[in-house]
């Protein structure tokens, strides 16, 4: 039987983030592919992550990380201009500040990403595998 189906978990809980931060540990990202569409209150990740949640870790999948409801994004340690630098996701997680939530998207290289949102809504969608071969 082929498995070779996409994965698409959504989060809107701690819970939720939990896993879409394991399943994103590692994940490389490329700086011009971290996108904040500011009117639509989206911000997306495009990533490039190893299949974690099956039992083909050596599986290279490309995934995009959909944030929804960010008012804000503040960057750490991120230049901007350099579009092609890749970046490895080690983790997400959030704090809780009176009625919004900070989701923390941390790098290696000490750089971080900070989305001010209203409520959690995270979508892990997997888009299409990466033929190592």
């Amino acid at each position: 039987m082929d498995k070779k189906y996409l994965a698409k978990i959504i989060a809107t809980d701690n819970e939720g983030l939990q896993i879409i931060s394991a399943c994103c540990a590692g994940a490389k990202v490329k700086i011009s592919d971290i996108k904040f569409l500011r009117s639509n209150k989206i911000f997306l990740l495009s990533i490039e992550r190893s299949k974690v949640e099956t039992d083909q870790k050596d599986k290279k999948i490309n995934s995009i990380c959909k944030f929804d409801f960010v008012d804000r994004v503040k960057s750490k340690n991120i230049d901007q201009n350099k579009q092609n630098l890749v970046l490895e996701l080690i983790g997400i997680d959030y704090l809780k500040n009176k009625e919004d939530y900070e989701i923390n998207l941390i790098f290696n290289n000490n750089a971080h990403i900070s989305l001010m949102t209203e409520t959690i809504e995270v979508r892990l969608e997997d888009q299409s595998e990466i033929n190592t071969k």
